[in-house]
């Protein structure tokens, strides 16, 4: 095993993790619109200038960008944000015409943008399913086990043996959903629901804040109550493991979005986020630790990937959706000057957050103090 990814590991890895879910997301809308009679011109895997690809019989160029940091697919007829007639589209003869994403019916033209973060959520959900089956599922009780006499639990008067039934009000039905209460919420007060042989009683505790180094050096801060459960696995049926990715998949959401509000409210600082290069480096990282802990920061990545671009930000695809759903409404499209004037701004938008996200990265490597020493 490999102790300290070096930077060709560390690029390998990040290829290995973001070109296979750019790959399968763009596929997602390629397959909708091959569904739907759509052609395709472009596929690309990345951006800017092409570096290598080919066309095949349908006159599709597939290529390769030499920033590989996204890809995308063009459609025949996608000529504007709109997607209204132009005088180019009207122009074309009228076989061609039928096979562009234009002359699409509303909820197609939907299905193959939805289609490109389902298919990001497809495969989290195979991934987590595979792991469930082949290593059973993590039942521990939410039962206070062995115990930090100086951590959250003690100080609010719970004690061994106690079963938390409920904090802040949310059902507590294992030490996963325990778990995942309790990491976003550090030095936050919680009411604790719990039963103390039969008998139900509550306690109010401050989250502690448990900071741990791996052996990479990275140091992670999460909450914690100060107690451990005694573990327990539980054998998936074949059967069932689809379902406890696709509920594994919708509990990540959740900690997603609870995450992405306490940045908003400013319970997480905004120096949390990470980007491309916090990627890479945890890419790297996964990878030295042996392929199963890569295959798993695929899954995650790929469910944040499909949960981004269902945000109702435009050049994003949650952004198409929404004008889809107000021409719904309207029944008719959205005028094409608000839409170019939407799309300028999301996407000076996502340039700003790309921007800032990669300043922390930065700031993370320690590349700020070392300019701030060289001045000084």
């Amino acid at each position: 095993m490999i102790q300290t990814p070096g930077i060709l590991v560390t690029i390998l890895a990040f290829v290995l993790v973001l070109g296979p879910l750019v790959f399968l997301h763009e596929l997602g809308h390629y397959l909708a619109g091959r569904w739907f009679g759509v052609k395709a011109d472009e596929f690309s895997i990345g951006f800017g200038r092409e570096v290598a690809g080919f066309t095949d019989k349908r006159g599709t160029r597939w290529k390769f960008g030499w920033l590989p940091l996204g890809g995308y697919v063009r459609f025949a007829g996608d000529m504007n944000p709109a997607s209204q007639p132009s005088p180019e589209w009207l122009s074309l003869p009228a076989a061609e015409r039928a096979r562009t994403f234009q002359a699409k019916a509303l909820w197609q033209r939907a299905i193959i943008v939805a289609a490109g973060p389902i298919a990001n959520f497809i495969v989290a959900i195979l991934i987590l399913s595979a792991f469930a089956f082949a290593f059973g599922q993590n039942v521990t009780p939410p039962v206070i086990g062995k115990m930090d006499p100086k951590g959250a639990a003690a100080q609010a008067g719970l004690q061994t043996g106690d079963r938390i039934t409920a904090l802040d009000g949310r059902r507590i039905d294992d030490f996963h959903d325990l778990q995942l209460f309790t990491v976003l919420r550090a030095g936050e007060s919680v009411t604790v629901e719990y039963d103390r042989g039969g008998e139900a009683r509550r306690a109010t505790a401050t989250i502690g804040t448990l900071r741990e180094k791996d052996r990479f050096g990275n140091i992670s801060t999460r909450g914690a109550l100060g107690f451990y459960g005694t573990p327990a696995l539980a054998p998936v049926a074949f059967w069932e493991a689809p379902l406890v990715g696709i509920r594994q998949t919708g509990e990540i959401v959740r900690t997603t979005i609870e995450g992405l509000k306490r940045i908003l409210i400013g319970r997480i600082p905004v120096s949390e986020l990470g980007g491309p290069l916090k990627i890479a480096q945890i890419s790297g990282q996964s990878l030295a630790m042996g392929p199963l802990d890569l295959v798993f920061l695929i899954a995650l990545i790929s469910i944040n990937l499909g949960f981004i671009n269902l945000l109702p930000v435009p050049v994003l695809d949650g952004g198409h959706l929404l004008f889809y759903a107000v021409e719904a409404v309207r029944r008719r499209p959205v005028e094409p000057q608000v839409m170019e004037w939407a799309y300028r701004g999301g996407l000076i938008a996502i340039l700003a957050l790309m921007l800032f996200v990669t300043f922390n990265d930065l700031g993370a490597f320690g590349v700020w103090r070392s300019l701030a020493g060289l001045i000084g």
